[in-house]
Parts: C-alpha cells; structure tokens; sequence
C-alpha cells in the first residue's frame, strides 16, 4: 500500500477475461476510471438494470467458499472479489467502476498477478482528493475456535500471518510483511489459492469448483503439490492467505495504518473482525496521511511520563 496523500484512479480501462472458479463459466471484468470520493463498485452489466454493489463489509452476503457481496434490493451478487479487491488495495487504487458480466469474477491463474500487471500497465493517477486512512489508536482483538485477528496501533500497514495445516506440504507458516506497493508486487501478488485435492472431489461432487484446476490452483494431495513447477514460493500458502486478507480488510472503505496480526483465519472469520472493527469505534481515528504524520511526529517528540 502506497502511503498516499491524495486518493488514486486508473489512467484507463483494464480488461480482463477468465473462468469463475466455481461457476466455471466465462466472464469478462473491465476495471474503469471513477472520480474522486467513489469508491470501489461492481456493475452487473448483464442484468437489465446493470445494478451496483458497492464493494464494503456490510454488502458481504457469503463469506463460505469465497468473499461475495450483494444487493438485497437488486436480488443480485458478485462471487470470489477478493483476489481483485487485494490487488487495487494494494495498489492503492481508491475510485473505480468494475464492469462485469457475470455473478462471478474470474479466477485467472489464482493469484492477483495478471491485475496487477495489467492495472500498472493501463496507469495509476492521483486525484485531486485527500485520502483518508483508519489509524488505530487501541488495539481491537477477536478471538475464538483457535482463530485470532489482532490489530494493533503503528506507523505504517503490517500483516503478520500464522497457518497451520496437518499437512507436510504445509505445516506451520508465518510470514510478517509491511504493505507497499512494492512488496504486494514483488512478494504477494503471485501466491496462488491452494486446495486439497479431496476438497476439490467434494465441491465438484455438489456442482462447485466447476472452474479450478491446476492451471488456477495449488492442488494438494497425500503426497505433497500435484501442480508442474511446484510452488512459486517455499511459503506460497501463508502469502496467499496475506493476500487474501488484503482484500477482506479492503472492504473497510478505507485503507488502515496499523500492524494486523492474524492466527489461521479466513474469510469468515475476517468478516467477523470487520464488524467488530466497526464496534470500537474508540479505537481508531479517520485522518489524512498529512494530520497522522504530523500527529505522529509530536507524539515521539513528546517525553514518556
């Protein structure tokens, strides 16, 4: 995340074409332009209406297989956001239309490394806009069923992540990043979803993950990764998992200044610490990079006692 002083918009359009991973259907996204202030918003343009969903926590109607957000009024969802969503939070990318004709954005090759390239390669323009940021004052905790989500106060976005799989392919992982946009791009954005092979047999068997395979997938079986190439990284599991937390937190509107901690959570879980996010509001300030700066730096001036 580029610690940003005005919010930011695409130059032009970024096209995209792929399957959905559990509708195995094509579907065809264009990320356009917005003004400042707009926010993120998917349009149905297949629907006759061509409704929106604003791209915020409280539009999350499903958070079981997949990050999905809908309009009660509209009758109408948007599926498996947040590998997109983590790529345009971090890029720092504020104000945009997503365009997309189907109920289900697509997969590409499970990581959110062709939006990457392709929002670079359409350009990234500062607006004329403050940008607004979360920054956290106390720390805000949820915990239960052995799953914990943490965010403490701090100068800048960290994301600690521990998994922990029975599984030799997996094992234990923690991986602890700040968020720029160059370690989203260099360290992030190429970790791929990963499965275990009869968890993909169960979904296929209810009509699910019509669309995953190996070409968009990390697959897993008794014996270790099935996919040619193996992993991308030694811990690509725990980086995907980074990734997708990016896009979950992504749906606070905002971006956060402070140090996320989390232990084998998910989307369901994220969710929940989303909501509880909005319970404190005690915990945390709405401020410009410029008033946080400032603020910061006659705080550290400031002798203890």
């Amino acid at each position: 995340m580029v610690m940003a002083y005005k919010q930011r918009t695409l130059k032009k359009p970024a096209d995209f074409t792929g399957v959905g991973v559990h509708s195995g259907e094509t579907v065809h996204l264009t990320i356009q332009p917005a003004p400042p202030n707009y926010g993120i918003n998917f349009k149905r343009i297949d629907l006759p209406a061509q409704p929106m969903i604003r791209a915020h926590f409280n539009r999350v109607v499903d958070t079981s297989l997949a990050t999905v957000i809908g309009e009660d009024a509209e009758g109408c969802i948007v599926s498996t956001i947040e590998h997109v969503m983590s790529c345009l939070a971090g890029l720092s990318i504020d104000n945009v239309i997503i365009e997309i004709d189907g109920h289900e954005a697509p997969i590409m090759d499970g990581s959110a490394a062709l939006f990457t390239r392709k929002i670079k390669e359409a350009g990234i323009v500062s607006q004329d806009a403050p940008r607004l940021y979360f920054v956290i004052k106390e720390p805000i905790i949820l915990e239960g069923n052995g799953k914990s989500v943490k965010l403490y106060p701090a100068e800048k976005f960290t994301i600690t992540y521990t998994i922990d799989f029975d599984h030799l392919a997996i094992g234990t992982q923690t991986l602890s990043i700040d968020l720029t946009e160059t370690t989203f791009e260099e360290e992030i954005a190429r970790a791929r979803t990963f499965g275990f092979l009869h968890e993909l047999e169960y979904m296929r068997f209810y009509g699910l993950a019509k669309g995953g395979s190996l070409e968009n997938a990390v697959v897993i079986d008794e014996k270790g990764v099935m996919n040619d190439g193996g992993l991308r990284f030694a811990d690509e599991f725990v980086r995907h998992k980074i990734l997708d937390c990016i896009g979950d937190f992504s749906l606070l509107g905002m971006p956060i200044i402070g140090h996320a901690v989390l232990h084998k959570s998910g989307h369901l879980f994220n969710h929940e610490f989303l909501k509880e996010f909005f319970k404190q509001k005690s915990a945390w300030e709405t401020m410009t990079l410029e008033a946080f700066e400032s603020s910061y730096q006659h705080t550290a001036r400031t002798p203890a006692g």
